[in-house]
């Protein structure tokens, strides 16, 4: 597919993110205003919920866009969702006949503020990618045991808080919890000393589930996709992660970029997840390739500092789809509802600059990673502010999701102190 071709003079460059092959989903506010549905087309942001108001964007006898976030669009389903993406095309296109009338619910990107795009029913995060799950695994129990037994024949996931997602932008403060270092005779109360990120996709589930699901049936389900940081204290998970796994130190936030691309924008950048060393049962197998070719980045800027790029990776490294995941967790029967979201876990390459996440990148704080100007770091300090960047690469065009940032805040005082 090559460039769709907008009135919209700044959606034609090679490299906007927001072309017309994109418009993806997000809500935000203009000064004095409530937020609201909007589409962004190169430099603008579309207010589709106003031009549903003023009944230029009708696509239901039901208002779909006027709650300030995409949830009622994804209960109206798949048929309603490429009903929009339609209209939107046609009000769009360098052929539109309507440009006077959608020019004036244009907003600069510049100034508007962003909001959370949907309403989070559940959130899962899963371990699918090897490489980081080698190389994790490696660090704690050696090369010839890093992959427990079973991560070869299923997706790894553990049930995290829809309550700690907050959209790019917002400041994330240094959790407390229990710690215990190996030399410790017993567990302290103290801010964590080892923040770290983790570089992944969450995938947005836009059709709801009573029973198992296969594969192909939950990517059908997917509404969209965004960048994901999963906010990690590896020290606070150390101490309690056996014998049930992540919990306070998964809690504290988990970072959404702030637009939803849909899949007919991702369709042709479709690719295949890995060759299996264990074969894998019937109910996961892949009728067609699950994963995209997306590339990805993290950038580190230190208060006051310059940025670094500490990371480059492509989503195509993951070893499970986001549909294979959502199949998987429909197996025992768990309902699946409209804005359950999916992390697809730290997505890291084979280099030691693809890694996702600063347990990999500093090898548990034994190599540091240096920054421009000379600083390091083993893991995160306050001030430290992290950009996940991606992007899909089109023949003349970019796919772009808008950055998923966040600052690390100094933890509270004791907030148990009396």
């Amino acid at each position: 597919m090559t460039l769709m071709r907008s009135w919209i003079d700044s959606a034609n460059t090679p490299d906007c993110p927001f072309p017309l092959n994109n418009l993806p989903y997000g809500v935000f506010s203009t000064p004095g205003a409530q937020p609201r549905c909007g589409v962004a087309i190169g430099d603008q942001v579309l207010d589709v919920a106003g031009m549903e108001k003023a009944g230029l964007l009708r696509i239901s006898d039901t208002a779909l866009l006027q709650s300030g976030v995409w949830n009622p669009l994804m209960e109206a389903g798949p048929a309603m969702w490429e009903k929009l993406r339609s209209a939107l095309l046609g009000h769009l296109s360098d052929a539109s006949s309507t440009q006077d009338q959608v020019a004036q619910y244009l907003h600069s990107l510049s100034g508007v503020t962003m909001h959370m795009p949907f309403r989070v029913s559940e959130y899962t995060d899963f371990y699918a990618g090897k490489n980081h799950a080698f190389n994790v695994g490696t660090m704690f129990r050696g090369p010839e045991n890093a992959l427990p037994p079973n991560w070869l024949h299923i997706p790894i996931g553990y049930n995290g808080r829809a309550s700690s997602v907050v959209v790019s932008g917002t400041g994330v403060r240094r959790p407390w919890g229990q710690l215990k270092g190996p030399q410790d005779d017993a567990p302290r109360f103290a801010p964590c000393a080892r923040f770290d990120l983790e570089l992944e996709m969450g995938a947005i589930v836009g059709k709801p589930s009573s029973g198992p699901v296969t594969v192909a049936e939950a990517d059908d389900m997917i509404f969209g996709y965004v960048l994901l940081n999963d906010w990690s204290a590896r020290d606070i998970q150390a101490w309690e992660y056996q014998p049930l796994g992540p919990f306070q130190a998964k809690a504290t936030a988990t970072t959404i970029s702030p637009w939803i691309v849909t899949k007919p924008a991702l369709a042709p950048f479709r690719a295949s997840t890995p060759p299996r060393e264990k074969p894998l049962l019937p109910y996961l197998e892949e009728p067609r390739p699950m994963l995209y070719d997306i590339d990805l980045s993290v950038e580190l800027t230190p208060e006051g500092g310059q940025a670094t790029e500490i990371a480059r990776t492509n989503y195509k490294e993951m070893y499970y789809s986001s549909a294979q995941q959502l199949a998987h967790h429909t197996t025992s029967g768990c309902p699946m509802r409209v804005g359950d979201l999916l992390g697809s876990g730290t997505i890291s390459g084979e280099t030691k600059e693809s890694r996702g996440s600063l347990l990999e990148l500093s090898w548990g704080g034994k190599e540091p990673v240096t920054l421009e100007g000379g600083a390091t770091r083993n893991f995160l300090e306050d001030g430290d502010t992290l950009t996940l960047k991606g992007a899909c690469h089109g023949d003349g065009y970019t796919i772009g999701f808008g950055d998923c940032t966040g600052m690390v805040l100094p933890a509270l005082s004791d907030p148990f102190a009396r």
